[in-house]
């Protein structure tokens, strides 16, 4: 039977989905977005380990909302009203990673059987933030098995009028050695970046696959021609998997040594004033994504 623990480190909630030989478990902060801060399969672990205290410098895990990445000075203009977004990327003065990354989230589901463990999580904007001031509600819907690991999002616009959006998400994944593992995915375009990280232009992208990961250094976005994202490392394989019609990829390499940011996006950088990706909800609509993690043991692999 799958379980549901609580526990309390430096002052923040978090909870731990667990298979019974606790070897499959994925644990989530509920003051931090309702992020996942970590992800095991077979006693692996997939998802880097980031102190929490350090997650205002790096946005591990964070839910992208209503915005992926960066918008432009934190300003957008939508439907003849001009708005100004907090700039928290406070060096390049840009809006960065939307506006739920630091809320605080309720537990409002739980449903664990043998197989699995289900939760669902939520936050309801009422429309304060002077930057984008309507109001909404996100749910966070959070299922793992003894292989897969799924993140499902839904929004509902609460609000009389329709707003614009885009999705993200943020997991930084750990290798065993990144300079022998590499990625598979599908993209024709690679955007061009000015001084801003703000998206300038395109360019053809031919990179062969596998894209190879040795010494590679990374903070890039693509289009992506299918839905899928592969991972493959010494130790595991991972499709990253989504249902989005469109779907956009946002590739990071920090300083930390065998460390990737493999970010699945429904649109581009600064969407709010390129539209590369936007989408309107209208009041009482309903939006539904959904990203899913199939893991597989590389010794699992080698024995097939």
């Amino acid at each position: 039977m799958y379980t549901l623990t609580e526990k309390e480190e430096n002052g923040l909630r978090f909870l731990v989905i667990a298979n019974s030989q606790n070897t499959s478990k994925a644990t989530l902060c509920l003051n931090q977005g309702g992020r996942m801060s970590g992800l095991e399969f077979d006693g692996i672990k997939v998802l880097a380990d980031f102190h929490p205290s350090n997650y205002g410098k790096n946005y591990a895990s964070s839910i992208l909302f209503p915005f992926a990445n960066r918008i432009k000075d934190g300003k957008y203009t939508f439907n003849g009203t001009d708005y100004i977004l907090n700039c928290n990327e406070t060096d390049k003065n840009n809006a960065l990673h939307g506006i739920v990354y630091d809320k605080i989230f309720d537990l409002v589901d739980q449903e664990l059987t043998p197989d699995s463990g289900e939760i669902t999580l939520q936050f309801t904007h009422n429309g304060t933030n002077k930057g984008f001031p309507f109001r909404f509600q996100i749910q966070l819907i959070y299922k793992l098995t003894r292989d897969k690991f799924s993140l499902a999002v839904e929004i509902t616009n609460q609000d009389i009028k329709p707003f614009p959006f885009v999705l993200g998400w943020h997991p930084y994944f750990e290798s065993k050695n990144l300079k022998e593992s590499h990625l598979n995915f599908e993209s024709k375009t690679q955007f061009l970046h000015d001084q801003q990280q703000i998206i300038s232009g395109t360019i053809p992208f031919d990179m062969d696959m596998p894209y190879q990961l040795k010494d590679v250094k990374l903070d890039d976005g693509y289009i992506l021609e299918s839905d899928t994202v592969e991972f493959l490392t010494p130790d595991y394989r991972l499709e990253i998997s989504s249902t989005s019609q469109e779907n956009y990829l946002q590739l990071y390499t920090p300083d930390i040594p065998d460390v990737i940011a493999i970010e699945p996006m429904t649109g581009a950088n600064n969407s709010f004033n390129n539209m590369m990706g936007l989408q309107i909800l209208s009041p009482k609509g309903h939006y539904h994504v959904k990203w899913t993690i199939a893991f597989e043991n590389s010794k699992t692999i080698k024995n097939n």
